[in-house]
């Protein structure tokens, strides 16, 4: 089983958040991943990550809420 790279971001100034998650996954090999947790749904970063990283990414919700969501973010391949 993968070791779960948590990445919290809920006490980041939110428009600092997709900057620090996007770095985040721009450092991860192909097959490596991390854990977002969120106090919101992310769901607005899903679609920016299909726009821009289509085909590239992974992504499983871990927990839906209602406080914290937790979403595995993977990366399938390299740009």
């Amino acid at each position: 089983m993968p070791i779960e790279r948590p990445l919290d971001v809920r006490n980041v100034i939110p428009r600092d958040r997709h900057t620090l998650i996007f770095n985040s996954f721009m450092a991860l090999k192909p097959g490596e991943e991390f854990v977002l947790i969120n106090d919101h749904d992310p769901r607005p970063l899903y679609y920016q990550f299909e726009a821009e990283h289509t085909g590239q990414f992974s992504w499983s919700y871990l927990e839906e809420g209602p406080e914290v969501w937790r979403v595995r973010i993977g990366r399938t391949a390299k740009q």
